[in-house]
């Protein structure tokens, strides 16, 4: 069975986006973001809802990376050769090949794409991630935790659960970045 990683980049006090919803903060470098391509290259599935998946669909266009260092080029061939389920309500149609939209989501459709999947998929976004987490599903946490506080907004766990983790992994780069990977011990 395929594991369902949640992966985000978060401040040192827990948000992925401040109070503004704004995540400018936390722009990876090219140390992170090659040691990011890593991760993602074996990922076949990236499991969103709509407003990341906006956000992401920018990837899809890899002639507007065509300037860009090689590990930005490298990540856009990453995310477009990947499939992408997004959840939601609003959207009509994907903007992007390989995607998907699922009006709702569904833990045990979740659980089944998990359980056929030949491999590892990844939820992005806190709020479809609570609903993951919720119900069981998340396998591995993978952090990148940003040397700055930003005092409120959108956290990157969810308030109203308790997780036992395991510390699987940890790294740290030039930049002050810190990224640990760790496993839900349900």
């Amino acid at each position: 069975m395929a594991k369902l990683i949640y992966s985000g980049i978060m401040s040192l006090d827990g948000y992925v986006a401040d109070r503004e919803g704004n995540f400018d903060w936390s722009e990876p470098d090219a140390e992170v973001h090659t040691f990011v391509n890593e991760l993602e290259r074996p990922v076949g599935t990236h499991l969103y809802g709509r407003r990341l998946y906006e956000v992401m669909a920018a990837w899809e266009d890899q002639d507007a990376f065509a300037a860009e260092p090689d590990y930005i080029q490298e990540f856009a061939r990453i995310w477009t050769d990947a499939d992408k389920v997004v959840f939601s309500r609003t959207l009509a149609t994907p903007s992007t090949k390989r995607t998907r939209i699922e009006r709702e989501f569904n833990a045990d459709a979740v659980r089944q794409l998990k359980a056929q999947a030949t491999q590892d998929l990844v939820i992005g976004g806190p709020d479809l991630a609570s609903s993951a987490i919720r119900a069981g599903l998340v396998d591995e946490f993978q952090m990148f935790v940003s040397p700055v506080a930003v005092g409120g907004g959108k956290k990157y766990f969810p308030e109203d659960v308790r997780l036992r983790l395991e510390l699987l992994e940890e790294r740290r780069f030039g930049n002050g970045v810190v990224y640990l990977r760790y496993r839900n011990r349900p």
